[in-house]
């Protein structure tokens, strides 16, 4: 500070405004990069809910069509038109079969909103119609359609085609196929639904199909029942309900880049050209190219001709088969600059994208850039002002300000409640200052901040990171803070670990102690897979909750001792070589007491037996008072086995097991945790723990007092994680 007020006073807000400059380019980094991640996962969500809607209503459709084709009047109806066809051309009136085929379909389509049903038959003819407006007897179907036909004759299974417009596709003869020109009149003229009605002018009808086959009694497929849909009622619909901000939008295209659903910016394309004044809708008319230029700005593309401009970005990748999530802008169909998410559906035929404006996407990014901005000119202007009247007192003020606010504010996270502390640092209960939903924050304290701890906790969380099993503590956030106290976030459970389980209700029944290491094996296993060792598998760090509606969910915790058993780099082996051992002693393999670098996942299986003796007798497998003795025992044979310490019955065959999980060779263990999983399923009791019984218990403990419930939720377990030192390990 005194060197400060040497310094010329026009140097000093130079060199503030110097700092600010470096961390705002700094801190515009970073925020670009936080808003891109949350671009990709808004997008991809956006998407993913899309396509999801789109399936769904597209199974219902093709379900009701296949439905209604195998009901035994339509059918028996079908079949006998089928077998006399009318005779072609649409000037013939339809026999008696075909009109009673159109009477009985009728009330059928009328309440589900179908527009047109029709009978189809291998030779792609309209054998029979009904509906609303009918189709003429004898009329082709259209040539565009008949490829799914044949699809649907040599498979057998339904299929959906994609929007159309009657007026736009020629069957054989030059007319239109399966709609005449006084059958498209017709349904334009038709008041029901809304979309076809009076003023639609020629080319605004929009229909989709869905056809499901028709089989005689031998199983062959005679002909298809196809229904019409009025896609405007629910297939544009569903792509409009989740759309983001001013600016987002998804919309269906098919192989060509054609849009076969409605666009967002229907009045801007008719103001850009893209869409003439006899055409009120961009389904069907508008192709998804690149134009090169912002036609929103009145830029005049390079290259004029729409057909030789490339497909937007999302489309080419989509018909390619490549799905994807883009957050860098490129140009849409507009020539605007874009973000966006895309898929294929090929069993649908078409694909669906996802879009918002760049300006929208990254306004929060302009905003900060400019407040930087404005902040940086203020401070050129006000820095020598502010440097003259501030003073000690204001500076020793504003320490104790934020001294006062770090004992309850971490980043986004307000710390409410200790509720637990170990040897690597204090647990919290935290709320986030944005989501609003509570999480435990872990803390490690800057007195225990030494260059070994903070090389482990930061390795804790790297490697727990990697873990996403729904039985392993999740880890939301990671960061330390400038004062140098390092912490992660992780989910917030409510319920009690297994030691308090054990100490409140006493021994476990065998059919939930199954159900329970059942839990833990899997989350050990995608450990395993990654090559790393839990080495601290016991009762307190084994949580037990009602988790999402699933109930005696586990959660397997702590993983500040995990270890890479297949690692094979430096810092690995320096941690594998330090002179202290850590782990709780009545759970720890002996072979894990000899030599630390001898863990692997067997390791973590005597712990789990270890455990599992513990649930069900309430004692440890073997006591001692010192290492020594324990290790000492361990060597010496098998503990009594479980059922022999019980106060409740144990079967011989989970006797055995555990009897071997707890052998002082490895090799005598299961081989892995799927094994484990396995052997314990293969046990008699192994599903008599049901989710009836579950979900009582479960009820039982929600009803007890609150603030017992919380008492018991926070406290830490007993069985503490002691530090062994090496060379002296196995003495008194």
């Amino acid at each position: 500070m005194r060197q400060l007020f040497k310094l010329p006073l026009w140097v000093v807000p130079l060199i503030i405004a110097g700092l600010v400059a470096v961390f705002g380019w700094w801190g515009n980094l970073r925020l670009r990069d936080t808003i891109q991640d949350q671009l990709k996962d808004q997008l991809t969500a956006t998407l993913n809910a899309n396509v999801t809607a789109l399936e769904v209503w597209t199974t219902n459709q093709i379900k009701f069509a296949s439905l209604l084709a195998e009901e035994p009047g339509v059918r028996n109806l079908g079949l006998r038109i089928l077998d006399n066809p009318p005779p072609a051309g649409p000037g013939f009136r339809p026999p008696l079969d075909a009109e009673k085929f159109g009477n009985y379909l009728r009330p059928r389509l009328n309440p589900l909103g179908y527009e047109i049903a029709q009978l189809v038959d291998t030779n792609f003819v309209v054998a029979a119609s009904s509906g609303r407006v009918r189709l003429p007897v004898g009329t082709p179907i259209f040539d565009a359609h008949t490829n799914k036909f044949a699809e649907l004759f040599a498979s057998g299974q339904p299929v959906m085609i994609t929007p159309f417009k009657p007026d736009m596709l020629l069957n054989a003869r030059g007319l239109p196929g399966g709609f005449g020109a006084a059958t498209t009149n017709a349904l334009r003229r038709n008041r029901r639904p809304p979309a076809l009605t009076g003023r639609s002018r020629r080319g605004d009808i929009t229909l989709m199909q869905v056809a499901a086959p028709l089989l005689d009694p031998a199983g062959l497929v005679r002909g298809a029942l196809a229904l019409i849909i009025n896609p405007d009622t629910e297939f544009s619909r569903i792509l409009s309900v989740a759309r983001s901000g001013d600016s987002g939008e998804t919309y269906a295209f098919d192989q060509t880049g054609l849009l076969i659903s409605h666009s967002r910016f229907d009045v801007q394309l008719h103001q850009i050209g893209l869409l003439t004044a006899t055409n009120n809708s961009s389904a069907l008319f508008v192709r998804l190219h690149d134009p090169g230029v912002n036609l929103t700005a009145g830029l005049v593309p390079p290259d004029a001709d729409p057909a030789t401009q490339p497909l937007i970005r999302s489309v080419a990748d989509a018909v390619e088969g490549m799905d994807g999530v883009e957050v860098e802008p490129f140009r849409d169909y507009r020539g605007v600059p874009v973000v966006g998410a895309w898929r294929w559906l090929p069993h649908l035929g078409f694909g669906i994208a996802t879009q918002i404006d760049a300006d929208e996407a990254y306004r929060p990014l302009h905003i900060v850039r400019l407040l930087f901005l404005l902040l940086l000119l203020l401070l050129l202007l006000c820095a020598i002002g502010m440097f003259i009247f501030s003073c000690a007192n204001v500076v020793s003020r504003r320490r104790l300000t934020e001294a006062e606010l770090k004992l309850k504010q971490l980043g986004q996270y307000t710390l409410e409640e200790k509720i637990g502390e170990g040897g690597m640092g204090v647990v919290y209960r935290a709320r986030h200052a944005l989501m609003r939903r509570d999480t435990a924050v872990k803390l490690l304290l800057p007195d225990r901040a030494d260059p070994e701890t903070i090389q482990r906790f930061e390795r804790e969380v790297c490697l727990t990171c990697q873990l996403t099993h729904p039985n392993t503590i999740q880890v939301y956030d990671y960061g330390h803070t400038p004062e140098g106290i390092f912490y992660y976030v992780m989910e917030y459970l409510r319920g009690l670990n297994l030691h308090e389980l054990v100490a409140r209700n006493g021994p476990l029944p065998e059919a939930r102690v199954i159900h329970l290491l059942r839990q833990i094996c899997d989350s050990l296993a995608e450990a395993h897979d990654l090559g790393l060792v839990h080495r601290d598998i016991k009762p307190g760090n084994v949580f037990l909750c009602d988790r999402g509606g699933i109930p005696d969910c586990v959660k397997v915790l702590d993983f500040g001792l995990v270890q890479e058993y297949r690692a094979a780099n430096r810092q690995q082996q320096h941690l594998a070589e330090q002179d202290v051992l850590e782990g709780t002693p009545w759970f720890m393999p002996p072979e894990a007491i000899r030599d630390a670098r001898a863990s692997d996942p067997r390791s973590d299986l005597y712990s789990v037996g270890a455990l599992a003796y513990y649930l069900l007798t309430g004692d440890y497998a073997y006591h001692g008072e010192t290492i020594r003795e324990i290790h000492e025992k361990q060597l010496a044979g098998p503990p009594l086995p479980p059922s022999q310490q019980s106060q409740q019955p144990v079967s011989p065959e989970l006797d055995e097991l555990l009897l071997r999980c707890l052998s002082a060779d490895p090799a005598r263990r299961p081989a892995s945790a799927r094994e484990l999983h396995a052997l314990l399923l293969a046990t008699p009791h192994a599903m008599q723990w049901t989710v009836e019984k579950q979900s009582a218990w479960w009820a039982e403990f929600h009803q007890q007092p609150a603030l017992h419930r919380v008492a018991v939720e926070h406290d830490s377990t007993p069985l503490a994680t002691v530090k062994i030192d090496i060379n002296t390990r196995l003495q008194d």
